[in-house]
């Protein structure tokens, strides 16, 4: 009989693996770029549990989903042109959902040169360029390979738990941001759901979990 190969090809659950490795990376590429740049450890992970950035995730996701089927005939410069796009659009439509959903900015790029309202810029976007032909030109033929060498009885079970927390982070995270939005429009709870959240993640939890975090109008 065939031996299951876990993740082969293009599928969702090696999709999925690429988001998970963006997250824990950006994570610690953020977190050494700020050490480096103020000397200070901080937090810059962006769900409440695990070191998570869906922001980076989210980045390697549409790499991979838009850019994947055809890597392997795609020219270099189109997949650069493709992931200026695509690097460029996901952080700016990124920034404008937390800024108009949730009341809250995570970056603002107004000072830099040639922004794009504050929410990416021009040497931003050609760095999502160069990064995302780098991942999918050197890296994500490499790393889809070691993918399906994990076994699959092992792989398997593991993609399925991290899967069902990824899913729960997400909506724990985002409906603890929607609710402190609401929270600080004055509107009050309107199921139990939400007066737990203003228990367990008030102000002062949601602004410690993420120091770099700061209101819309600050």
């Amino acid at each position: 009989m065939e031996q299951k190969v876990f993740a082969k090809g293009y599928c969702f659950a090696k999709i999925f693996i690429f988001f998970v490795l963006g997250c824990l990376i950006g994570t610690y590429y953020e977190e050494i770029l700020w050490f480096v740049k103020y000397g200070e450890i901080t937090n810059r992970q962006g769900l409440i549990y695990g070191p998570f950035s869906p922001i980076y995730g989210v980045g390697i996701l549409v790499f991979v989903l838009l850019l994947g089927k055809k890597n392997d005939t795609r020219s270099i410069l189109k997949t650069f042109l493709y992931a200026c796009l695509i690097g460029g659009i996901t952080e700016y439509v990124t920034g404008f959902i937390a800024d108009t959903c949730f009341g809250v900015k995570f970056w603002d790029y107004s000072n830099h040169f040639l922004n794009i309202h504050g929410r990416t810029t021009i040497p931003f976007v050609i760095g999502w360029g160069i990064l995302g032909t780098f991942l999918m030109k050197l890296i994500y033929p490499k790393v889809s390979n070691w993918i399906e060498k994990i076994p699959y009885k092992i792989g398997q079970p593991i993609y399925i738990i991290l899967l069902i927390f990824i899913l729960l982070d997400i909506f724990i995270t985002y409906s603890a941001f929607a609710r402190m939005a609401w929270r600080n429009s004055g509107k009050n709870p309107f199921t139990p759901l939400g007066s737990i959240y203003d228990k367990v993640y008030d102000d002062e939890f949601m602004y410690e979990k993420f120091p770099v975090m700061r209101p819309k109008d600050a």
